[in-house]
């Protein structure tokens, strides 16, 4: 503006002086014209100067002012003016003989000349400022909604984190996320208004634009621009518009509130620019998906959790009134206000629904709707499901929505075992049976995570299981038996205590149908039911039901997954060879079951659950189900025999499961010729996760075949001895990488067997309470390949006598390179670790878990030398139970000098002593050890100094 201001000054002054001039002299000569197409330069100069100001400040969405506006048309108006009039003066022939043309002419250069001084004078005054400067943005506005003061003491809580991740430079965005209702908004709300009343504010503004639903780029850079006084130029397009933003909030030290965020929202395109690159500047986002804080990149999440029982009860009664407390109301209430499981949403508006209501009767009818999940009144529906539902409709995919509704068909409360789930949906067709084990598995784990994300699924109460939320339950269970997508509903019954089916009940309309958790004694033996579209069939946990009548299942003939496990049936019926599309059947703790019909037209099984069962054989016909996928056979303990050639034929399997079972897998040659044997199993080419239990040979050494096809699974228990407790192939697949591939050798006598096969594909190796511990280690090391057992990561030796001691030689290199973590337990004769590092030559760089109990004997953990000075990875040390231990770390005579020069432990987190009465020191040299780093907790080590703990 200052550039322009001094050119229209200096231009303002020689166009008058010239103006005198050339009044005077334009008649006597006409050559000086010229002066007139000089003045107009003069002008069009000015003019371009002035409209690429008005044009920047446009930009910047600065209101430009009609003085201006006004200006630059006149200025036009005249240069065109006097175009034509040069014109004219140049294509005349007779402008020097025809004096009465030529007075004309010079008349009319005067004049414009006039004209062209008063506009450069006009503009003079303009040029610095052609457009009204940003109107005052008030820092703060007011939201309105209850006060912190009104709120629980959990809200008060989340507030000041907030306030806290306010003050971190390093958390420019801030994900807020949590189910629908959980209290998200209320939050932020607070938060705005805080900072409203904050006198050291460290924002020039705080910009709040509710996003909602439905994203619109243009609404959201609208609202934001509305609130900074910015008047966009919606002609230019979202990234003009963005352009304009952006170049606004440059100048601002903001903090941008996002509210209700439910899709991704790239903030280039928005025209934010990001914290990392604007110092000072804050953005925060609610979301009820962690996947759109993924996508938006915040720094730093806060996942928002439902409330606890105090302040949930304290929200009830504020919005139900002190109705609550009389003495017939108060045990109904509190029912109610329990069904909402903590939800704020749901605990606001039931208790506004029930405000003031005295009649004990209309709450027991609230609670009655509540346990059939329905909404009580058209307020909670609206207010409450349909809010909840959007969640749901938001999620991509008919299959995931499906996969949602799916979960609702289990009990409240009830943990959802995440493999079952999986399977479930594989049998239903939500995941593309054509993909193999490994493929389908993660992507119904991928549907898992994106409900979680949803926060439409949480964690269960088990490792590797999920749940619902009571309400998000009871809006899927509302949604499935109404307003499903497919037009489909479900019946659901559970924990009903009910003992019979109403036939009526049952009709074609139905889907999927659940009655887990009930008091069953008989299904409907009527010809009425009409089920014929069923596809899952939900029947579990009835423990009293004993009998499937013939006619029941002729009724369900759409059936994908039928589930009659925890019931006391003995047989089924022959119908059940008429469900031809049937994919899952599960029996599993039926405890009676003996027998089943001949499974050969079961042609489409993919999962067949026989756990915990009382069979003695197994299932004609089972040979001929080459579609199976999944054998369950674990805590079968009448199972003693499975006939050679059967499980060969099942070209599919991806999961066998013994564990646990009676029956015990032979090598070959070591059992009757019409058993199965073990290298049977190598015949199924396809085959992911296996438990069993091995018949123990210690002359066996196993083919380079099956050691390669062992190596191929992805998870594997074998569990060698005469008894011993084996992992499901469903608890396998919870355990992390270097844990799912396990070899259990219990009470055998190890020396003189050949177990390098075992190491050579472990990853965890359990030796319990077994003999010839020492003849094994060295059998170990004198047959040991380079680098033959780096899968094994995990060493686990209990009840054995063992000293560890060389009788020859010691390894040449660290046979186990990858160990991360190492469990002694009840070990006799061992006086030190060392003792073994040296058998085997361990140098322990990847351990990070060491585990001592019971061991009698043991003096020190670890005498440090030339091959172990420091174990860099170590985090946590546990040593209980050790009456002879006086030291943790010693040095080796001839070390004595190197003290020091290493931290012995420099990643150590924890150190858990416990009953360990000789134990002085912790280490010798103070400087290699970790110090006030790590977390120690010490119980009965009376002589261990108070500086060491």
């Amino acid at each position: 503006m200052e550039v322009v201001a001094s050119i229209v000054s200096v231009a303002v002054v020689k166009t008058g002086e010239a103006l005198c001039s050339t009044i005077k002299n334009i008649a006597k000569s006409p050559q000086q014209l010229h002066v007139l197409e000089m003045e107009k330069k003069s002008l069009t100069a000015l003019r371009d100067e002035t409209a690429i100001e008005i044009e920047r400040a446009t930009q910047e969405g600065m209101a430009i002012k009609d003085r201006a506006t006004g200006w630059l048309k006149d200025v036009d108006e005249l240069l065109r003016k006097m175009n034509d009039q040069i014109q004219e003066a140049k294509s005349s022939r007779c402008f020097l003989s025809c004096s009465t043309k030529r007075c004309r002419i010079s008349r009319d250069v005067a004049e414009q000349l006039k004209e062209v001084k008063r506009l450069l004078e006009v503009g003079s005054s303009i040029a610095s400022s052609v457009a009204h400067s940003y109107p005052e943005v008030k820092a703060v506005e007011h939201i309105p909604g209850p006060s912190i003061q009104d709120q629980t003491a959990s809200v008060s809580e989340d507030l000041a984190k907030i306030m806290t991740l306010l003050s971190d430079d390093k958390k420019g965005i801030i994900g807020i996320w949590g189910m629908g209702g959980v209290g998200k908004t209320n939050l932020v709300r607070n938060l705005n208004n805080k900072l409203q009343k904050n006198s050291n504010l460290r924002f020039s503004c705080v910009l709040w634009v509710t996003v909602s639903k439905n994203l619109d780029i243009k609404m959201v850079q609208t609202r934001i621009a509305s609130r900074l006084g910015l008047k966009l130029e919606e002609s230019s397009g979202p990234d003009g518009m963005a352009i304009q933003l952006h170049r606004r909030l440059e100048k601002e030290r903001f903090l941008l509130i996002l509210d209700d965020v439910w899709e991704k929202i790239d903030l280039d395109k928005l025209g934010v620019p990001r914290p990392e690159n604007h110092s000072g500047s804050k953005i925060i986002l609610t979301s009820r998906s962690l996947d759109v804080c993924r996508y938006i990149q915040t720094d730093f999440n806060v996942p928002m959790s439902v409330l606890g029982d105090k302040d949930a009860w304290q929200l009830f009664s504020q919005y139900a009134t002190d109705v609550v407390n009389l003495e017939h109301i108060t045990p109904l209430a509190e029912a109610i206000c329990k069904e909402c499981e903590g939800l704020p949403l749901a605990i606001i508006t039931m208790g506004a629904a029930m405000r003031g209501k005295t009649n004990p009767e209309v709450w027991k009818h609230a609670l009655n709707q509540l346990h059939r999940s329905v909404p009580y009144a058209a307020g909670v529906e609206e207010k409450l499901y349909k809010r909840l539902k959007w969640s749901y409709d938001s999620l991509e995919g008919k299959d995931l929505k499906t996969c949602f509704l799916y979960c609702s068909l289990f009990p409240e409360d009830f943990s959802i075992n995440i493999d079952e789930l999986v399977w479930y949906w594989l049998a239903e067709g939500l995941i593309d049976e054509r993909e193999d084990y490994e493929v389908f598995y993660s992507r119904g784990i991928s549907l898992i995570e994106n409900l979680k994300d949803a926060c439409l699924l949480e964690d269960g109460s088990d490792k590797g299981t999920v749940k619902m939320h009571d309400v998000v339950r009871d809006v899927s269970i509302w949604i499935a038996s109404t307003c499903s997508e497919d037009g489909s509903k479900s019946l659901i019954r559970t924990e009903k205590g009910l003992k019979e089916i109403s036939a009526t009940e049952l009709s074609n309309s139905l889907k999927r149908v659940s009655f887990i958790d009930n008091d069953l004694e008989k299904l409907p033996d009527d010809s009425v039911i009409r089920c014929s579209e069923a596809s899952t069939f939900l029947l579990q946990n009835n423990p009293r039901l004993e009998l499937i009548p013939e006619i029941f299942l002729e009724r369900f003939k759409a059936l994908r997954v039928l589930n009659f496990s925890r019931t006391s049936i003995k047989s089924l019926p022959d119908s059940l060879l008429q469900l031809d599309d049937l994919r899952a059947l599960l029996l599993s703790n039926c405890e009676d079951l003996e027998g089943l019909p001949p499974l050969e037209r079961l042609s489409r099984l993919q999962v067949f659950d026989l756990s915990w069962t009382g069979i003695r054989e197994l299932p004609k016909g089972l040979e001929q189900l080459s579609n199976l996928r999944h054998l369950n056979l674990a805590g079968t303990s009448k199972l003693e025999v499975v006939k050679a050639g059967v499980i060969p034929k099942l070209s599919r399997l991806e999961v066998l499961d013994l564990s646990n079972s009676c029956y015990i897998w032979k090598v070959k040659g070591a059992f009757q010729e019409e058993e199965a044997c073990f290298e049977e199993l190598q015949c199924l080419e396809r085959l992911q996760v296996l438990s069993i239990r091995l018949k123990w040979n210690p002359c066996y050494t196993l083919q380079d075949t099956i050691t390669f096809w062992i190596n191929g699974l992805k998870a594997f228990e074998i569990n060698v001895g005469p008894s011993g407790y084996s992992l499901s192939g469903r608890d396998l697949c919870l355990l992390s990488d270097a844990q799912r591939c396990i070899m259990t050798m219990e009470g055998i006598d190890l020396s003189g067997g050949q177990i390098g096969w075992l190491l050579s594909n472990a990853s965890y190796l359990r030796l319990l309470s077994c003999g010839g511990l020492n003849d094994m280690l060295q059998d170990m090391v004198i047959n040991s390949v380079c680098r033959s057992f780096t899968y094994l990561k995990k060493l686990k030796i209990k009840y054995s006598y063992c000293s560890f001691q060389t009788r020859g030689p010691a390894a040449r290199y660290d046979l186990l390179p990858n160990l991360e973590q190492l469990s002694l337990s009840g070990i006799k004769g061992v006086e030190s670790i060392s003792e073994l590092a040296n058998l085997l030559g361990l140098r322990f760089q990847r351990l990070r878990t060491l585990n001592v109990f019971a061991c009698w004997q043991m003096k020190y953990l670890l005498s440090l030398g030339n091959s172990i000075r420091t174990m860099p990875n170590l985090e946590v040390i546990e040593v209980q139970h050790c009456p002879n231990l006086e030291e943790l770390f010693n040095y080796l005579p001839l070390q004595i000098n190197m003290a020091g020069l290493d931290p012995i432990t420099p990643k150590l987190q924890k150190l858990y002593l416990r009953k360990l009465p000789k134990l002085r020191n912790l280490c010798r040299d103070e400087k290699t050890w970790p110090g006030n780093k790590v977390k120690v907790e010490v119980i009965d080590c009376d002589l261990l100094s108070t500086d060491q703990q």
